[in-house]
């Protein structure tokens, strides 16, 4: 069996990050046996759908737009995506939809489970997750070591690095990363 996790979204803006904040997390606090990737989608769209294709189990984490209670987690297995005309509020969200509906009609396809959390801000240009969002990541990551157990995968604890280590992390590899590429006044490489 090969099985996927998809983290999905954006970290620009508040809680549209938290799937990328959650597949991080787990590829840094756990060890998965070799059935298991964990990639962060991003924003990604379409290209996922080889994904789709090319896996026994998907699970996607992101956020997901329901009339309920910011915070509030959803598993929301394919099938019952394909009939939520209301989830599809964002980008990626309609995206995902689409993909399921082309991928429903192929031969072979994954069996996609979307791990969401209604998120309370998704419109602040500002990196990080709302203390709502925060409150309830470990929700979340619980969530997710749950269906991947229920999938097959072994799952050993290796590290305990919280959310904002993570996420500076993560951040930090963006941040940064132009100075590489850019000569200060001293370096004459370019010259």
């Amino acid at each position: 069996m090969k099985n996927i996790v998809i983290g999905v979204g954006n970290v620009l803006f508040k809680d549209e990050g938290v799937g990328i904040y959650a597949s991080k997390f787990l590829q840094q606090n756990y060890k998965f046996d070799d059935s298991l990737e964990i990639i962060d989608g991003g924003t990604l769209g379409f290209k996922l759908m080889t994904y789709f294709q090319e896996y026994d189990n998907v699970i996607i984490l992101d956020t997901v737009s329901v009339e309920d209670e910011s915070g509030s987690i959803y598993r929301l297995p394919s099938e019952v995506l394909l009939g939520m005309g209301q989830y599809r509020k964002t980008a990626h969200e309609v995206e995902i939809v689409e993909m399921l509906e082309i991928c429903s009609v192929l031969d072979k396809h994954a069996t996609v489970t979307i791990l969401g959390i209604i998120p309370e801000d998704i419109e602040s240009v500002e990196i990080g997750l709302t203390s709502t969002l925060e409150q309830k990541f470990d929700g979340l990551i619980s969530q997710a070591l749950e269906e991947i157990e229920n999938i097959g995968v072994k799952i050993e604890k290796v590290d305990n690095k919280n959310l904002k280590t993570i996420a500076q992390e993560l951040i930090g590899s963006y941040n940064g990363e132009h100075l590489t590429r850019i000569p200060n006044e001293e370096d004459t490489t370019w010259n």
